[in-house]
């Protein structure tokens, strides 16, 4: 029977601790690759996490990750293999290790690359998941609006659909963000890069409604900088959030495991393209570095214009 998470956690929090050399090895590189690269406190809490994790595996070999080796590290890749670990969090560990053992090679600390000739795991391409236009539209519905939560909610939602961000732009807005006069927001994406992207007039009308009417209850007497706010009058979290959109889901009448944590960013793409927008505009919007992750939403649009065919063409 395979490991659950919870029997891996377990596992893994058995192992020794990072030795002490190996773990302020792990705060020079994440202090210099935040300097260098200005990667996001996600990007780095996540290469911490995996080098920590290698450095107690090896901890308990009497072994550092500095004088560690290719077979070295292929037996920890394949040892988490065995344990059914994701191949996705398989590619992401050996991203920060190359990271990692890079920069050491530049500092000097290392002449060789352990992770030179190791290959990544192959990955499954899966398609993102988009809601239909009229699931969207109960979506929409289903705040209470008299309450101000439901308002925050429904604006929230709005700006989500309408702008096509990621839901870690979304609650890390301030409210200076927002040009209201004209109707658009600047957003700090993936790698500190900022974009403009449109409101869109509906999105604008809840966010006009949420600032006048919502915000200032959740608020209260305070001056606080974040856009959306908690009925406590703190900053929302991811999880806040899309534990919100689930519930939603469920009085929308639509099942809360078809919600993934991108499901608006994902059906903003796909309806867009759906009408016809351009896939250059559609990667501006959604602030991809490469044209090549947008492209992804060229065959889930092909997906359903398939299904259609299949349902309605009288030789389908």
């Amino acid at each position: 029977m395979p490991l659950t998470i919870a029997d891996r956690r377990s596992r893994a929090n058995s192992l020794p601790p990072p030795s002490a050399e190996d773990t302020r090895q792990i705060a020079r590189f994440l202090e210099n690759i935040w300097a260098e690269s200005g990667l996001s406190r996600s990007t780095l809490d996540s290469y911490r996490r995996d080098l920590e994790g290698l450095a107690r595996w090896l901890s308990d070999k009497d072994a550092n990750l500095l004088t560690t080796t290719r077979q070295t590290l292929f037996a920890y890749l394949s040892e988490r293999s065995a344990l059914a670990y994701a191949a996705r969090s398989n590619a992401r560990l050996l991203s920060a290790l190359r990271a990692f053992y890079a920069w050491q090679v530049r500092q000097g600390a290392i002449t060789g690359d352990p992770t030179a000739l190791l290959d990544p795991p192959k990955l499954s391409r899966s398609l993102p998941k988009a809601l239909a236009e009229s699931e969207i539209n109960a979506l929409m519905n289903a705040p209470d609006l008299e309450q101000a939560n439901g308002l925050r909610d429904r604006a929230m939602i709005e700006l989500m659909y309408a702008s096509g961000l990621r839901v870690s732009e979304l609650v890390n807005l301030p409210t200076t963000a927002v040009n209201l006069r004209q109707g658009v927001l600047r957003v700090m994406g993936k790698g500190s890069k900022e974009r403009l992207v449109p409101l869109g007039e509906e999105a604008q009308h809840w966010l006009e409604k949420y600032l006048a009417e919502a915000r200032p209850r959740l608020a209260g007497k305070r001056s606080l900088a974040p856009l959306f706010l908690t009925r406590g009058g703190e900053a929302m979290s991811r999880q806040q959030f899309w534990t919100v959109v689930k519930t939603l889901a469920a009085r929308a009448g639509i099942d809360p495991a078809r919600i993934s944590p991108h499901g608006l960013r994902h059906s903003f793409a796909t309806h867009l393209l759906n009408h016809g927008a351009d896939l250059r505009a559609l990667q501006m919007l959604l602030g991809h570095s490469s044209l090549s992750t947008t492209q992804i939403y060229t065959l889930v649009a092909r997906e359903g214009l398939k299904r259609l065919h299949e349902k309605h063409h009288p030789r389908g």
